[in-house]
């Protein structure tokens, strides 16, 4: 079972009670700074964002199905109060207990089944190439995403390309889709669309810039639709990186680099994966 398996499968044997993030990093075998990334890259989901949504999904159940409270069925959740529970489940499911018990069945809400991670369909890893690249110094748009809301990445992109190719000391025809930590953050991360410059003077409004140091990394290859990129993430960060005896770098979390073997038209083709790795 993968690392992130692993997360998972301690999250559903626990959720109902208070678990930590040690504990649940402990059973994956990675570091608390790389299960927080790592989970919400590959699942789509921050772990507090994930138990918090399995709790509340089983108390939408119960209280549709039992003749608990709404008070027993918040304590059972974990919520010390029916003012907590209630706040809490209404910014989940956008209605209050109350109103989901009247209304007798739960049709209309998203609850949040288990993530099943199937190692067995997920696709082949190449093992990567290493290379050491000189500074880099990268420059284009950036947004702050929670790892449950990544649908506004597309249009990032889509106002990026409108500049790609003429940004002043734009260098090559190579793009790149850069994951880093926002600060101070474990729910959410900042991701930035962007091309490699040798200045930064006459920026477009709105651009951001950031400055990459020297450093090594290992580069994976990834083959098909963009869309599936979470499932290589899930094998470099919960297989691989535990397994090779090397350490993450740091920063940038991961790179995503695209040039011509990409067709940004239809998301399809080659994208490269890069990891910073520790000297």
């Amino acid at each position: 079972m993968s690392a992130i398996g692993r997360a998972i499968w301690f999250i559903e044997s626990h959720f109902s009670s208070d678990i930590s993030l040690d504990e649940i990093a402990d059973t994956a075998g990675l570091s608390r700074y790389h299960l927080s990334r790592v989970f919400g890259l590959t699942t789509g989901h921050s772990i507090s964002g994930y138990i918090r949504g399995r709790r509340l999904s089983g108390a939408a159940l119960a209280l549709i199905n039992s003749s608990s409270t709404i008070l027993e069925v918040a304590l059972d959740a974990g919520y010390g109060s029916h003012e907590a529970f209630t706040r809490a489940f209404r910014e989940q499911f956008g209605m209050t207990p109350d109103s989901l018990r009247k209304q007798g069945h739960a049709r209309n809400l998203f609850l949040l089944e288990p993530i099943r991670m199937d190692d067995n369909r997920l696709p082949k890893l190449d093992a990567p190439r290493f290379e050491t690249r000189p500074t880099l110094l990268l420059a284009g748009l950036a947004e702050t995403y929670a790892y449950e809301a990544t649908q506004g990445i597309p249009s990032l992109w889509q106002k990026f390309n409108q500049y790609f190719g003429h940004i002043p000391a734009q260098v090559g025809n190579v793009a790149y889709g850069v994951c880093t930590q926002a600060e101070g953050e474990t729910d959410s991360f900042r991701y930035m669309s962007a091309a490699e410059v040798t200045a930064t003077d006459d920026l477009p409004e709105g651009f951001t810039t950031m400055k990459l140091p020297p450093q090594r990394y290992a580069v994976f290859t990834h083959r098909g639709h963009v869309s599936g990129i979470s499932a290589t993430v899930h094998q470099i960060f919960g297989d691989w990186l535990p397994q090779s005896g090397h350490q993450h770098g740091g920063v940038p979390d991961m790179m995503e680099r695209y040039d011509e073997r990409f067709d940004p038209h239809t998301g399809m083709g080659v994208t490269e994966i890069w990891i910073p790795l520790k000297a």
